[in-house]
């Protein structure tokens, strides 16, 4: 992977991206408009796409760091582009630039900081903690 490669991908928001789906009990009350979980989520999929190239068997790239802003609401339904940019090392993490767009422009954008684990031992480690 070299600085600068990017992975954009359009993506369709749906049902099940929307604020809405939140609530835990009466009186949480959200938007009917795209999550920024969901929006975070998309961000470091295009991310993490990026660095497929860069995994060995049994390895996979896991987030660490997010630093977003949230600037537009979305609708069901609207068309938005997920775009991730690699932009440098930070020792072993790997450092993206993210964005999201929908048809009036940019809808979120930020950082996003990702390393390559061994799922066998990252699983491991949460089932020690759950004794």
């Amino acid at each position: 992977m070299n600085i600068n490669d990017t992975c954009e991908f359009d993506y369709i928001v749906e049902d099940k991206d929307l604020a809405s789906l939140l609530p835990l009990k009466d009186g949480d009350a959200f938007p009917t408009v795209l999550a920024t979980y969901r929006m975070i989520s998309l961000m470091e999929i295009a991310a993490s796409r990026l660095m497929i190239p860069l995994l060995k068997e049994g390895e996979l790239s896991v987030g660490v760091n997010v630093n977003v802003i949230h600037s537009a609401p979305t609708l069901e339904g609207a068309t938005i582009k997920v775009k991730a940019t690699f932009i440098h090392m930070e020792g072993k993490l790997f450092a993206f630039d993210v964005e999201i767009f929908d048809k009036t422009g940019s809808a979120g954008k930020g950082t996003h900081t990702r390393a390559i684990i061994n799922n066998e031992k990252l699983l491991a480690v949460a089932k020690k903690k759950e004794l």
